[in-house]
């Protein structure tokens, strides 16, 4: 029977995003809604924490092993702190975990190490679009296959960090199915 109960590797991540949240995100947050602009440092901050690196084995330059429930427990932590900055913080696991988890071995190889190194990088996803019953399966932007390459046509809204991302996963119909498509940095 599995345990929901966290493990002690779990509990000192959560008391390092706890003291972050209270000490680092929850004083800044008021003004960086005033200025509508998250500090860079305060990103960088929570980054160091490594929660996505813990997610990440290490044949792929992580620490750690894919664990939803550290994922969540962590996050909870952070999101107490500010939801935003949590969102920030994490927004390269859009981006890095579809590919621990669906990529070929040589997509995991080439491409995970360079997002979890030690400073953060704008890695994303686009998945939602611009309707109100949203539905993941049932998307409207569809790629067609152009000789080696696809071609990609549709909306994407709620994209973080699209505006100079270094890597971002564009999600979209292929005969019929969804497929994550990787869109290289300056595609």
């Amino acid at each position: 029977m599995y345990s929901f109960e966290p493990s002690e590797e779990q509990r000192m991540l959560v008391d390092a995003v706890k003291r972050y949240a209270a000490n680092d995100l929850r004083p800044a947050m008021r003004d960086a809604d005033e200025e509508a602009h998250l500090p860079e440092d305060l990103i960088e901050k929570g980054w160091e924490l490594g929660i996505l690196q813990a997610s990440i084995p290490e044949e792929y330059g992580g620490f750690g092993e894919h664990s939803a429930v550290t994922s969540v427990l962590a996050a909870e932590e952070m999101a107490w702190g500010d939801l935003a900055a949590a969102f920030a913080v994490m927004t390269p696991g859009l981006y890095a975990l579809p590919l621990l988890l669906v990529g070929s071995e040589e997509q995991k190889q080439n491409l995970i190490p360079p997002v979890i190194e030690a400073e953060w990088k704008p890695y994303t996803a686009a998945l939602i679009e611009w309707k109100f019953d949203f539905d993941a399966n049932d998307l409207q932007t569809v790629a067609e296959e152009d000789g080696d390459a696809y071609v990609i046509s549709g909306e994407k809204v709620y994209v973080p960090f699209a505006e100079g991302y270094e890597g971002m996963i564009v999600y979209a119909k292929l005969d019929g199915k969804t497929q994550g498509f990787i869109i290289p940095k300056d595609a």
